[in-house]
């Protein structure tokens, strides 16, 4: 063989795998992970951020994570995303009771103190404002206003939108719409902004799309790390798992509906039916940013008549409310509660699930006569409430589903092999054009 003829075997040879090599970076960049998981930070609030807006007729024209914990207080989850081109980190709320993702943005008219820098949009190569039809200089406004009458005002836009796992992978967002706020209170609260999980077209799970199956699962832990799960992930099953139907209802349909069927005081069960807070198709919502649990008066009253019967610690006023208060330094005087779901889905929840020590010698019955906010009359399932359970809402098959389970606790999460098919690939392609390459030499 001619050295010439060497010469060409080897330039082909380098074009064969500067060709294998690029296919496979392309590969890896555009694969979407099947699902992940990510910490969240825990801070202490006793609000409701169930709330209503005009975010939807609006619209129609048109990170990586951690949890930090505070173990007197239940309160808010949030996690950490990046927005814009070049990525700034921001934390936000976690709220299944709520649809858009937003963050203060410069310039900032009335705009509270928070932790990270105020996102400046005039430094983002990705960021562009939505249009929309039903205005004069076609902007796309909304004005939220929560149940703790904390609230947002901003405009729409599209943003990339960057996630991070707990492995460190990179779940990429372009073009995710996002509101941009320009006046907003969160009465004393320091997070950036919010991130909508509810079934609204711009929450988060709504935009993510088929990649993550309409799946989402959290774990919140009253003393520990709590995590996010999204895709395959997010599947719950296994031993102790109870599941019960979601419900959407048409004059709030971007609301996840449980049907509670009953309430039971260690073995007195209290039934809805009999009472104006019966129903068939979702009578309460489950919320992962409200922090306690609301319950209409004429239930919340047959529910506490019976923990009244069987706590005999002495009565005491907390604060000048109508909280149903005890003297005591235990939870051991206190009454099991279950949550009898419609399907059969039984949750016997802790005492530190329906009773809060406030300190003082004052233990509370956290169960709490609704409506949660003003003008807002529904009864909501709690984030502390939900503590220690691994909460699963699957889009597909419309149930939510509840695992007992030690949050704190590092647990086993289901791997996706479509989430590391990517970077196995890559390892093999590498493997294999080095072989060729090295063959190829031996040969010449």
């Amino acid at each position: 063989m001619s050295f010439a003829t060497r010469m060409m075997i080897m330039a082909l040879s380098i074009q064969i795998i500067t060709v294998l090599l690029f296919i496979t970076v392309v590969t890896v960049s555009s694969s979407s992970p099947g699902g992940f998981t990510m910490d969240l930070i825990h801070r202490r609030s006793n609000s409701s951020s169930t709330g209503r807006s005009n975010t939807y007729d609006q619209l129609r024209s048109s990170p990586y994570a951690d949890v930090i914990y505070d173990t007197t207080s239940g309160g808010e989850y949030l996690m950490k995303l990046q927005i814009g081109t070049p990525p700034v980190e921001f934390e936000a709320l976690i709220d299944t009771g709520s649809s858009v993702i937003w963050t203060q943005c410069l310039p900032c008219l009335n705009c509270y103190d928070q932790r990270n820098p105020i996102f400046d949009p005039s430094k983002s190569s990705t960021y562009q404002d939505l249009r929309c039809n039903n205005k004069a200089d076609h902007s796309c406004v909304y004005d939220l206003v929560y149940g703790d009458q904390s609230y947002s005002i901003g405009s729409f836009a599209t943003e990339t939108v960057t996630i991070k796992s707990t492995s460190g992978q990179s779940y990429v967002m372009p073009e995710t719409i996002i509101g941009c706020s320009h006046n907003s209170s969160m009465l004393g609260r320091s997070f950036s902004g919010m991130v909508g999980l509810n079934l609204g077209r711009s929450s988060l799970v709504s935009q993510m799309g088929k990649h993550m199956q309409g799946a989402i699962s959290y774990c919140f832990s009253p003393e520990g790390t709590s995590k996010i799960h999204f895709g395959s992930n997010a599947i719950v099953s296994g031993e102790g798992t109870v599941s019960t139907t979601m419900f959407m209802k048409k004059e709030n349909h971007v609301f996840y509906y449980l049907n509670l069927d009953a309430v039971s005081v260690e073995e007195t069960r209290i039934e809805t039916l009999g009472t104006p807070f019966h129903a068939v198709d979702g009578n309460i919502i489950i919320d992962s940013g409200t922090t306690f649990t609301y319950l209409p008066a004429s239930y919340y009253s047959l529910v506490r008549e019976a923990v009244e019967k069987v706590v005999t610690a002495e009565r005491v006023t907390y604060q000048d409310d109508d909280s149903l208060c005890y003297k005591t330094d235990t939870m051991d005087i206190f009454p099991v509660i279950t949550m009898h779901f419609s399907g059969g889905a039984d949750l016997v929840l802790g005492k530190n699930n329906t009773y809060m020590d406030y300190g003082e010698g004052a233990i509370c019955l956290i169960i709490i006569c609704g409506p949660a906010a003003p003008n807002f009359g529904e009864a909501i399932f709690g984030n502390i409430a939900q503590n220690n359970f691994l909460v699963g809402y699957d889009l597909s098959s419309r149930l939510v589903s509840f695992k007992p389970t030690d949050c704190g606790v590092t647990q086993d999460i289901p791997i996706d092999d479509n989430s590391i098919s990517a970077a196995s690939l890559f390892q093999f392609n590498i493997k294999f054009v080095l072989f060729v390459f090295v063959l190829s030499l031996i040969r010449l």
